[in-house]
């Protein structure tokens, strides 16, 4: 019985260091909890949400300085969404094509 409580007990700790911070509700704190993600990014990121939601990855990327497809991998994987969804290379790729008209 004991062991069955700690085992659950681990894996909520577990689940929860690896919940999603959602870039458009995060705090500032929440945003400096993503690995690579300090004070200026954050507050970089905080000053362009204010001017209006991100839409997507794509989005955020083009309005934040210091955001590109390889930081946007580090940061997802570390647990950031935009609108909920995890950065994907692939949709990356398309959107870069498809905004250079091929």
């Amino acid at each position: 019985m004991l062991k069955k409580l700690l085992i659950s007990i681990a894996l909520l700790f577990a689940s929860a260091a690896f919940a999603a911070v959602d870039v458009n509700q995060a705090s500032e704190a929440e945003l400096n909890s993503i690995h690579g993600i300090g004070p200026g990014l954050s507050e970089r990121i905080l000053a362009e949400r204010d001017k209006g939601e991100f839409k997507d990855w794509t989005d955020l990327i083009e309005r934040v300085k210091g955001i590109g497809e390889k930081t946007a991998t580090k940061f997802s994987s570390g647990g950031m969404t935009v609108q909920g969804k995890r950065f994907s290379a692939t949709a990356w790729a398309r959107a870069q094509a498809k905004a250079k008209g091929g």
